[in-house]
């Protein structure tokens, strides 16, 4: 685990009871007609603190990505987030058609528990320094344009600093050079995350250092 940024740091157990409240979420959601995202938030009625939080779906054991949406913001409490943010990624998530009830029996969870945003500055040379592979999560906005990618991504990629900027404005729909001249706010974020293993299997905290 390494939490560079300032965040509080959830065990294992606290870990494993967030990715069983998002599968119950989904659960409930693809196969209750009337939904009540309480039923969930009282299983975890403790974790009002307010972070960031993506949930993201892969395919089991392909690893292939099936949703990923998230709050980069402590816009609520983490009880309310994960929920919101499960539903969204099995459902809302533009690039996929929404999870069925079968495929989700064949699906496992990640929830990321994001750090606040710090603001990143300085030239092009001063930027890369800034930004570590392995701890850091990027966030950049331009006008109307905003992109995000979770620390895990670069690590799994096996992209540089340089390569992870360039893609994180491409995630933005921007040029990929936008990260250095200076017109666009650029923040980094770190991240603990949380998986399961296999479907309804056990839940291990992931240590980005180590993949």
């Amino acid at each position: 685990m390494l939490l560079a940024l300032s965040m509080h740091a959830y065990s294992l157990e606290e870990g494993t009871r967030l990715v069983k409240a998002a599968r119950h979420a989904i659960e409930l959601y693809i196969t209750t007609k009337e939904f009540r995202p309480e039923a969930v938030e009282s299983t975890i009625r403790e974790f009002n603190q307010k972070h960031g939080v993506f949930v993201t779906i892969y395919h089991y054991p392909t690893k292939t990505l099936r949703g990923c949406i998230g709050f980069p913001e402590g816009v609520g409490e983490i009880k309310k987030l994960v929920v919101e943010a499960a539903i969204a990624a099995a459902t809302d998530d533009p690039r996929f058609v929404p999870v069925s009830h079968l495929e989700f029996e064949h699906s496992v969870l990640e929830v990321s528990i994001l750090s606040k945003l710090e603001r990143i500055n300085g030239n092009a040379e001063q930027i890369k320094k800034q930004v570590k592979v392995g701890r850091d999560g990027l966030v950049i906005e331009y006008g109307y344009h905003k992109g995000l990618l979770l620390p895990i991504v670069p690590v799994e990629e096996r992209w540089s600093a340089p390569r992870f900027l360039d893609e994180v404005c491409i995630k933005a729909g921007l040029p990929a050079h936008t990260w250095m001249h200076g017109t666009a706010s650029l923040y980094r974020f770190s991240s603990q995350v949380f998986r399961e293993v296999e479907p309804r299997g056990r839940v291990e905290e992931v240590n980005l250092e180590e993949l």
